[in-house]
């Protein structure tokens, strides 16, 4: 009795299946016309890396090191230098001199971004980073920098620092 028990349910099971299989046929296909069209990306997309600025202009990254700290494939590389009165890159102390992310090792598990305390680095939308030379899937800060509005502000590196910013890292 067994045997005929365990024929009738995997028929059973089979039957089921197929009816879900011939269900799904029926369905009109969706299909993205990805090099034709923009590709739908979902809102928490987690693409390639953008250095944020903040209202002022300045770059948004103080050189903290928390990102790079925080990375577990120690794909972020970064030289800090120090802001003066003159010249001013970021709200901060210091600013990121040098700000490379090698893709070549990049996970995507954004760490980096949950670490870093002044929101300087997202994830983006970007998702086409594939290459057949290895040498340009290192991006650098200037790649990854938000750019200035148009009709912006000057350069931001003469714009002075934000109320209460000067000194605090």
């Amino acid at each position: 009795m067994a045997g005929i028990g365990e024929v009738i349910n995997s028929a059973a099971a089979i039957a089921k299946g197929m009816g879900i299989t011939f269900r799904e046929m029926l369905q009109p296909a969706i299909t993205e016309e990805y090099p034709d069209a923009p590709a739908q990306l979902e809102e928490r997309y987690r693409g390639a890396h953008v250095l944020q600025r903040d209202e002022n202009g300045l770059e948004k990254c103080v050189a903290c090191f928390l990102c790079a700290a925080a990375c577990p494939s120690n794909c972020i590389y970064i030289e800090a230098a120090e802001n003066t009165d003159q010249v001013r890159f970021s709200g901060g102390e210091r600013y990121a001199k040098v700000y490379n992310i090698d893709y070549n090792r990049c996970i995507f598990c954004g760490y980096c971004v949950e670490a870093c305390p002044t929101d300087a680095i997202t994830h983006g939308h970007g998702f086409e980073l594939a290459s057949y030379d290895t040498s340009t899937l290192i991006y650098r800060k200037e790649q990854m920098l938000v750019p200035l509005p148009e009709g912006g502000p000057p350069p931001t590196q003469h714009n002075p620092a934000p109320a209460g910013a000067v000194g605090k890292l």
